[in-house]
């Protein structure tokens, strides 16, 4: 269980604060310029009509999603960890893969075989399939780590096995299913390169084009005053579902496996509707890219230049996830282990750059280098600064996520046993914590490898990854020379997949 405490150590609070102000970066340079603009002229840009159109595409296309992520990514997870499917390991790998193609290359994949996806309901499929493995991944987690005993007496008291599930299962899945849920929501209002190639518009997309054609523009930085009430409204609808319940528990419960569900009649609808899920998340984007490989005009192999934006990409991935975990833990721990409105503050702030499109998150550390800090204008570390300010939501539901799940009381114990400090921390809270904060690290390296558009302001000069080389050759339409790209992404980012689908083998 849980513990409150009347004040919080200062020294932790002293670096959440920290993350907290390096993370509210974009979010004053949003509110800077929209006082800088006047209130007249704030108003004038914000009734406008184009804003009603923009606010109910994101609206209705990020609310779509993460019901639909929500839904298939807890069947799924419930099908592989408590029915007797057969393969359940190999799909539990083929469900978590599609994270290794990055939305923008299954968009890619779809587009250029066929101009029907473009719209609404192309776009609700593709970001549908491209994201649900955020909320799988999780609930799947969860799954492993319940108590088997609990499910044993409901079906003791006479429950069937989906009362079981809906009265005992869904309600101990709430975080993973709602953490799951809000990063597919955050990702899916900063999202610019999938929906763009679709054709969809929305306020990241608005928000790319006003940049394009007016650096700085103030109508832009209402767009993204937007989307950050957005993501307001998003962070407190999940805090009041969450509620205030807590899931740890001292013991895993009996030592032995759960008896899975038996399918029997619903064994081949199982099958068949896992299978399509499958086949559109990566049969069809990888079915594209082979297509392009093999037959496209444009269709080249410069071996140099593949090398070099492997490692540029691989190296950057690494030191973000490095710099993002080490940024998260800290404010984790404080929201977990001292809960009260200053962390839940604390916490809630690291959120809300993730909702603003990365070419936002770039602007405004181009803004504060130039001002403040001229030498670090086009360098690295600015670089991986944007990074860790867009992708500490990733790292921080997994590390919260974990630490959940570490009962405070084996720290007593082991304080009780003389043991403190740095010990305790290596001996008991790092190997109970570890497999979740490695998921954590692991999503953001993912990200990092695919990142767009913050990359191509905030990228030293001469510095090319694999995603900008795509994107140059995709917006020239030239699907041959940017397939060779999207399939290094899609080689790179399936290791770090896979670790991922094992993460919590041991919890089971």
């Amino acid at each position: 269980m849980g513990r409150r405490v009347a004040a919080y150590p200062p020294l932790l609070l002293a670096a959440c604060v920290l993350v907290a102000l390096v993370a509210a970066i974009p979010l004053a340079f949003v509110v800077g310029y929209t006082v800088s603009t006047g209130w007249d002229e704030a108003w004038r840009l914000l009734v406008r009509p184009r804003i009603g159109e923009l606010l109910v595409n994101t609206a209705r296309l990020t609310l779509g999603c993460m019901v639909l992520t929500a839904v298939l990514g807890t069947g799924a997870a419930w099908l592989v960890e408590r029915t007797t499917l057969p393969g359940r390991r190999i799909w539990n790998a083929l469900l978590a893969a599609p994270l290794a193609v990055p939305a923008f290359v299954t968009s890619f994949g779809w587009v250029s075989l066929t101009p029907a996806v473009e719209g609404y309901w192309g776009a609700l499929l593709i970001v549908t399939v491209s994201y649900y493995p955020l909320v799988f991944l999780p609930a799947a987690a969860a799954l492993r780590g319940l108590d088997p005993a609990l499910e044993e007496t409901a079906r003791a008291l006479g429950h069937g096995p989906w009362r079981t599930f809906l009265r005992v299962v869904l309600p101990q899945l709430r975080p993973a299913v709602l953490g799951g849920s809000l990063l597919v929501g955050l990702h899916l209002l900063a999202e610019f390169g999938a929906l763009q190639m679709l054709r969809y518009p929305t306020f990241t997309t608005a928000i790319f084009d006003q940049y394009e054609s007016a650096f700085n523009a103030p109508a832009a930085n209402m767009l993204a005053t937007v989307l950050v009430l957005c993501c307001a409204l998003l962070l407190t609808a999940e805090l009041r579902l969450r509620g205030r319940r807590r899931y740890a528990r001292v013991g895993r419960g009996a030592a032995r496996s759960l008896e899975p569900v038996r399918l029997r009649g619903w064994t081949a609808p199982a099958l068949v509707a896992l299978f399509a899920v499958v086949a559109l998340a990566l049969g069809v984007p990888m079915g594209s890219l082979v297509h392009w490989l093999v037959v496209g005009a444009s269709t080249a192999f410069p071996v140099a230049s593949l090398v070099t934006t492997a490692a540029t990409s691989i190296g950057l991935g690494l030191l973000a996830a490095l710099l993002t975990t080490a940024l998260a833990l800290p404010v984790a721990w404080l929201s977990v282990r001292y809960r009260g409105s200053v962390s839940t503050l604390l916490e809630r702030s690291t959120y809300v750059a993730n909702a603003l499109p990365g070419i936002v998150v770039a602007l405004a550390l181009i803004t504060v280098s130039i001002r403040f800090v001229p030498s670090a204008y086009q360098t690295t570390g600015v670089l991986l600064v944007g990074y860790a300010i867009l992708f500490l939501p990733r790292a921080m539901v997994s590390a919260r996520a974990a630490i959940a799940q570490a009962p405070p009381v084996l720290e007593d114990v082991a304080h009780s046993l003389g043991t403190r400090g740095a010990t305790t921390l290596r001996r008991v809270i790092l190997p109970l914590i570890a497999p979740g904060v490695g998921a954590g690290a692991a999503l953001v390296f993912l990200a990092v490898v695919t990142e767009l558009t913050a990359t191509l302001l905030l990228a030293p000069i001469g510095t090319r990854t694999l995603a900008t080389e795509f994107w140059s050759h995709s917006s020239d339409i030239a699907y041959g020379a940017a397939a060779p790209y999207a399939a290094l992404m899609v080689a790179i980012s399936a290791p770090a997949t896979y670790l991922l689908t094992r993460r919590t083998r041991n919890t089971s």
